[in-house]
């Protein structure tokens, strides 16, 4: 019962909250070209940190850029927080702002930010989050390719804690007791979580040692990490990434072919067509886009590697799977197909028109010839 008391009664000793907006912006950012852009005096961006975790790999590792402080209008009032920015080569901007955890905050009283910050009404952190990111666009405009304004977005917030006050905490103790499926949740209600749902939130954590501790949900994370490492955030971050991108792409295809099937249906003649080219123009710009699409796929795919470290191997693949990123890519795999289909039957039914354009060609030189025979 003292166990239990003392866990319900915790208290933050050095904690933050850091909350996630991310957008994308373009189909692609030559980095190389941003860090220098970045580095540039005249720049309005400053280049934050290299990727610290070790047992992280990327390819291609994404730019942290800082971005100095910021004002929240939080519930409890206006609060200071600071801003930064991680630039993937695949065009995704992500916006993360890091609240301090005042020193004695119970874990329980973070619940109604939680609440407030999973609500979807938060219009003005998304707009000053939209706001950070179209300046980060702005100012490396130059190494974006084909950017763009995409209106969804995602959200993702992790409560880290490095320490409590009083003596080190138990791993098992803080899921058995502590408010983790509130927090995680936003559940403000005096009415207890069912020991299902319960069970559904803390069914993904991990723990390294006894005394750390991360719970990864599907809007947030909880994290006690008395190391203070990154490379947990950089995970959720960069899984958080990978579905947005996904996102995007499955809208984008909704959008073409909706365009494909209502410019094949607009009928006209023949000979208009073919004429103009029609079926051509439309082969090549389902083409560019399949092979964007497939481009993306493997960036995707090989974005991240985690080496030697199969905690964090184990802990990115829960992520994987509580995001559902396999049933996102299936259904991207599943309308690009779809894609290619439309694609092959639009070039079948350019070659049949021009067959058909060839054969009354023929037919009319044929009749000329026997009316000029006749006459």
């Amino acid at each position: 019962m003292e166990a239990k008391d003392s866990i319900k009664g915790l208290k933050v000793a050095d904690g933050a909250v850091l909350v996630y907006r991310l957008f994308d912006v373009a189909d692609a950012v030559d980095l190389a070209r941003a860090e220098a852009l970045a580095a540039s005096p005249t720049s309005r961006v400053k280049i934050d940190r290299a990727l610290s975790a070790s047992a992280i790999e990327f390819p291609r590792p994404p730019l942290h850029l800082a971005l100095g402080a910021r004002e929240l209008d939080l519930p409890a009032g206006k609060t200071a927080a600071t801003a930064a920015a991680h630039v993937f080569d695949y065009g995704v901007v992500s916006i993360r702002y890091t609240i301090p955890i005042a020193p004695g905050t119970p874990l329980a009283a973070l619940v109604p930010l939680s609440e407030w910050l999973l609500a979807a009404t938060n219009t003005a952190l998304d707009g000053m989050a939209r706001a950070d990111a179209d300046e980060v666009g702005r100012a490396l405009g130059p190494a974006l390719e084909r950017p763009h304004r995409w209106e969804g977005h995602e959200t993702y917030q992790v409560f880290s804690v490095r320490s409590f006050e009083g003596e080190a905490v138990r791993a098992s103790d803080l899921l058995e007791w502590g408010p983790i499926p509130a927090l995680l949740l936003g559940e403000t209600s005096r009415t207890p979580i069912s020991a299902s749902e319960r069970h559904d939130v803390l069914s993904h954590h991990f723990s390294y040692l006894e005394t750390d501790l991360a719970v990864v949900h599907w809007n947030s994370a909880f994290v006690l990490e008395p190391s203070g490492v990154d490379d947990i955030f950089d995970l959720l971050e960069f899984a958080t990434a990978h579905l947005l991108e996904l996102r995007y792409y499955d809208d984008l295809l909704d959008r073409e072919l909706h365009r494909l099937y209502d410019e094949l249906e607009e009928g006209g003649n023949l000979v208009g067509h073919v004429l103009t080219r029609k079926f051509r123009r439309l082969q090549r710009q389902t083409a560019a886009l399949l092979l964007e699409l497939s481009e993306m796929i493997e960036r995707l795919e090989n974005a991240v590697k985690i080496v030697g470290d199969f905690y964090l191997a184990r802990l990115y693949q829960s992520a994987v799977k509580r995001f559902r990123l396999a049933a996102w890519q299936e259904t991207v795999l599943r309308k690009q197909k779809l894609l290619a289909e439309v694609n092959d039957l639009t070039g079948a039914a350019a070659d049949t028109s021009r067959s058909e354009l060839l054969e009354v060609v023929i037919i009319l030189l044929i009749l000329w010839e026997v009316v000029a025979a006749l006459r």
